[in-house]
């Protein structure tokens, strides 16, 4: 079992940058693969990134590439994104999932609660 917890989440203006920061309960942090995925309000949740186990395999969605970076430290059960270059479209909740490292969201088995991010124009 992985409990999971996000933060960092709030409002920023356009060209901003955000760091969001997933905290995970477990010893067994280490072994899991991670990811990040949002939700826009009316819209369907969406695959942001993803890293393995180790850190050595990053997936990113076309829309974050080149802006967003995904990071994990297991000494402290901890995974990241940083956000730069943000823009009012990057506007939703943000999830972190524990389990898979694919773009659905089925291949993930445990998720955070989320952590709204707003982007201004």
């Amino acid at each position: 079992q992985v409990q999971l917890v996000e933060s960092g989440g709030g409002l920023v203006q356009a060209g901003g940058s955000l760091r969001l920061s997933c905290a995970a309960s477990g010893r067994t942090f280490s072994r899991y693969a991670m990811g990040w995925f949002r939700q826009a309000p009316g819209k369907e949740r969406r695959f942001v990134a993803a890293i393995s186990a180790s850190g050595n395999i990053l997936n990113y969605a076309d829309s974050v590439k080149g802006r967003f970076a995904i990071s994990r430290d297991n000494a402290k059960n901890t995974m990241y994104l940083q956000m730069n270059s943000l823009k009012p479209e990057d506007t939703a909740v943000y999830y972190c999932a524990a389990g898979g490292i694919g773009f659905r969201g089925s291949d993930y088995d445990y998720w955070g609660q989320g952590t709204q991010v707003t982007v201004s124009s």
